[in-house]
C-alpha cells in the first residue's frame, strides 16, 4: 500500500511559526512521526510540501500513477484553490484532508474548504496526530476498497 502526503504552504515552518497555533513538533519531527507510523502500518508513504500551487497539482498528478491514496494537509490552498480541488478530483484516488489547527475555531475565512468537497473525509485540529489518524484510515479505506 502506498501513500502520497502532501504538505502546503508555510508547513515547512512547522515548529517555529505560531507554535500556540500549530504545535511544537517541527516539520522533521512531525515527517519523522509520519514515517515510523506508516512503517509500523505497512505503508509506503512519500513526503511531498511545497509553497507553489503548481507543485502542489503536479504531484497530485503523479500520484495517480503509483499511489493507492493522497494525505493533503493544503494550508492556506485549502480555501481558494479550485485548481487543487480540481487536480484531487480528476486523480480519483482517495483523499484525505488533515489540518493541524481546528480551522473552525479560528477566523471565518479559515471555516470554508474547496477541497473537502472531492475528499473521502477530515481530520481537523489534532495536532501531528491528525496525520497519523490520515495514515490508518488509508489503510482502512484502501484495504476496504480491495474486498
Amino acid at each position: 500500500m502506498k501513500a502520497c502526503l502532501i504538505h502546503g504552504p508555510n508547513l515547512n515552518l512547522l515548529g517555529i511559526r505560531e507554535t500556540d497555533i500549530y504545535g511544537r513538533d517541527t516539520f522533521d519531527e512531525i515527517n519523522r512521526k509520519i514515517k515510523y507510523h506508516a512503517e509500523t502500518l505497512n505503508i509506503e508513504v512519500r513526503i511531498f510540501q511545497s509553497n507553489h500551487e503548481g507543485e502542489i497539482i503536479d504531484v497530485i498528478h503523479d500520484a495517480r500513477n503509483w499511489a493507492d491514496a493522497i494525505i493533503i494537509n493544503p494550508g492556506a490552498y485549502t480555501h481558494y484553490s479550485y485548481a487543487i480541488r480540481d487536480a484531487i478530483a480528476a486523480v480519483r484516488l482517495p483523499a484525505i484532508e488533515v489540518h493541524l489547527s481546528n480551522v473552525h475555531a479560528r477566523e471565518e475565512f479559515r471555516h470554508h474548504s474547496v477541497i473537502s468537497p472531492v475528499t473521502v473525509g477530515q481530520i481537523i485540529g489534532l495536532g501531528t496526530m491528525g496525520y497519523l489518524l490520515a495514515l490508518e484510515a488509508t489503510k482502512h479505506l484502501v484495504e476496504r476498497s480491495h474486498l
